[in-house]
């Protein structure tokens, strides 16, 4: 919900291959990219996020989601939300184009019970009213990996984790140096740039990356929302980041690493005028200007012959954002963290390991009048074991005290079978997990509004589980599986009856299933079919949650017609939801009708150092509100050169 307040209703609220991640530091390069070739989709590959180890896909119990940088590259997306689009168990929802707010709904849960992290840094801000991350303003160009894991996940990662987890891996430096230019313009006013340099020498790796995304002619309100005579004010999004990732081998046991990430985004946008009601589109754009930092630095230590394998970890982020528009005063909100996190993995026999894990982590707001802050120190411990390459599970659990609201334990289970005679996977997962209410709900209020903070809040709590099979036909040209899920939330937070303040009154369930069916005709073509149903009520009112549809269906192939040229298209089905309006002024939910779209794209290889890529977006211009009262782009052609030495 965004709330009428002056201040945010402005805002649209083995391999190892990580070499800079916190979990697991002590490899020096990355994946080959062949090795994670759309073609190979049979093949195993490895998952960091689900154990917080690099672990073999097939040996994994929970439900991933891994998006290869050769993907991100197939589908030439150059926004999280674009990329995030088809996955299976989640909608996501941005009010307009490019840096507009996007929230992602996972399994039926908050949009605000989805856990981030970027390089192992938790990218969440501490300052917004529900403490999300702003996925919008996340480019990918320099994004190697990104895993998408759903389900309960807090006895991994903490707070935030209800629905699940994303998880982004940044490209690392190896072999030569090589540097590599991007170009790219088309509809909406797009003109896009970036650059890399990156390589390794000895023991020392470095990757420096520069992404410019910029468009300036998005329409976004719709036109039977304007008053008689006003006329329509597109967007405009300009975004600079700049990444850095650095590494060096001290000794044979001793690496240490950095990355960091500065985003710097301004965001033209059509506000609301709230002197009348219903409220209308402002005659005027607002601004919103965004700056992020995001940074860590670790050390990792091999001892007794790598068996006792540990990392320590100091991260810091600050969010920063400001907001002008004609019918509020102009404001800043700004949000800080500081982390220092400790993971040790023993190896206690070749087919078990013990994780342990400990966490320091303060949250820190400045808002006018009032600044405030958090701290919570937590400690895990998971076990991950596997019995005659058959049967593979993981037991974890996590305890979390923080110095406003108190203690929480969680857990998670997650066992797996496999029956290699007849192709067969069995899998499933149980857990708990619980959102922390921010700063923003525990100390800011609006008193000129009738609204105040309430320091006595609990966190939303929830347990999850989910169980399902996979399949592999036709020596694995064939592959299908059906998962079956189901989350309960309690103590959600919500405004009281009279909407003067945040009180924990809400309960929640969602279930349903996730069914895939991918098939490999042949070499160098594949095709694959995603269908989810979810059902998502509120348990108090027993009504349909906002914004989660019943159904969503995707269907994509990837076809390497020739060494030189490629080609891949993408149809995403979301079918209808119920919605409030652009204002949040009705008094009984919308009716949403459901869309579908189609993306395709192709590459052309002229030489070794020289590509030509071109996309199309909405090929079929299909028009649609997601959400209501805020137009999606219509068909939109882009096309680009590549120059890599």
């Amino acid at each position: 919900m965004f709330r009428k307040f002056p201040s945010t209703a402005r805002r649209h609220a083995l391999v190892a291959l990580l070499v800079a991640s916190p979990f697991s530091l002590h490899a020096p390069a990355t994946l080959a990219q062949d090795e994670v070739a759309p073609t190979d989709e049979s093949l195993s590959r490895v998952i960091v996020s689900a154990t917080r180890v690099p672990t073999p896909e097939d040996e994994v119990a929970s439900s991933v989601t891994l998006i290869t940088a050769a993907d991100l590259e197939a589908q030439q997306a150059r926004t999280l939300p674009d990329v995030l689009q088809s996955v299976p168990g989640l909608n996501v929802v941005q009010t307009g184009g490019p840096g507009g707010a996007t929230s992602v709904f996972m399994r039926g849960t908050n949009s605000n019970h989805v856990k981030v992290l970027v390089d192992g840094i938790d990218v969440s801000d501490p300052s917004t009213p529900t403490g999300t991350f702003d996925l919008q303003h996340l480019l990918l160009a320099d994004i190697d990996r990104i895993e998408v894991l759903r389900g309960p996940q807090s006895g991994l990662y903490g707070s935030d984790a209800i629905g699940g987890a994303i998880y982004i891996v940044t490209k690392t430096g190896s072999g030569p140096p090589s540097a590599a230019a991007t170009l790219e313009g088309g509809s909406f006013g797009s003109f896009n740039q970036a650059g890399a340099l990156s390589g390794s020498s000895g023991g020392t790796n470095y990757a420096f990356n520069v992404d410019h995304f910029r468009s300036t002619d998005t329409p976004v309100t719709p036109l039977d929302l304007l008053p008689p005579g006003e006329r329509r004010n597109n967007d405009s999004y300009d975004n600079k980041s700049f990444a850095t990732k650095l590494g060096t081998r001290l000794s044979d046991d001793l690496d240490v690493s950095v990355v960091a990430r500065y985003v710097d985004s301004t965001l033209l946008f059509t506000g609301e005028n709230y002197d009348v009601f219903p409220s209308i589109p402002d005659a005027t754009r607002s601004e919103e200007d965004v700056q992020q930092l995001f940074t860590r630095a670790s050390a990792h230590l091999a001892l007794f012959q790598g068996r006792f394998d540990q990392t320590l970890g100091i991260g810091y982020s600050h969010d920063h954002t400001s907001d002008y528009g004609p019918e509020v005063i102009p404001s800043y909100d700004r949000g800080d963290r500081l982390k220092v996190d400790w993971q040790g993995n023993i190896t206690l026999a070749d087919a078990e390991i013990l994780i342990l894990g400990a966490e320091h982590q303060r949250d820190a707001i400045e808002q006018s009048p009032i600044s405030a802050q958090m701290t919570t120190n937590a400690g895990f411990a998971q076990l991950q074991s596997s019995i005659g390459h058959r049967f593979f599970d993981t037991v974890s659990v996590r305890y979390d005290d923080n110095d406003r609201f108190g203690s929480k334990t969680t857990y998670r289970f997650a066992p797996e079978f496999a029956i290699s005679e007849t192709g067969t996977t069995l899998k499933g997962s149980v857990g708990s997990g619980f959102k922390a209410p921010t700063l923003n709900q525990l100390f800011v209020s609006f008193p000129d509004f009738d609204f105040f903070a309430n320091p006595n809040l609990k966190p939303e709590s929830s347990v999850g589980y989910d169980l399902g099979f996979e399949q592999v036909l036709l020596d694995k040209e064939v592959r299908f599986g059906i998962t079956y899920f189901h989350n309960h939330i309690r103590d959600l937070i919500n405004e009281n009856s009279t909407f003067t303040t945040d009180v924990n009154i809400d309960r929640a369930t969602s279930y349903g299933f996730e069914n895939f069916i991918a098939y490999t005709p042949f070499a160098h073509l594949l095709l694959r079919a995603d269908y989810t149903y979810t059902l998502a009520t509120d348990d108090v009112s027993h009504e349909e949650l906002l914004r989660r549809p019943k159904v969503k269906a995707s269907f994509s192939n990837t076809w390497q017609a020739s060494d030189a040229l490629s080609f891949t298209a993408a149809l995403v089905y979301v079918g209808p939801w119920l919605d409030d309006n652009r204002a949040f002024t009705n008094i009984e939910p919308l009716a949403a009708g459901g869309y579908a779209t189609t993306n395709v794209a192709a590459s052309y290889v002229l030489s070794h150092n020289l590509t030509l890529f071109a996309r199309i977006n909405n090929l079929f211009d299909r028009r649609y509100e997601d959400p209501i009262g805020f137009d999606r782009p219509g068909f939109g052609a882009f096309a680009g050169l590549k120059v890599t030495l």
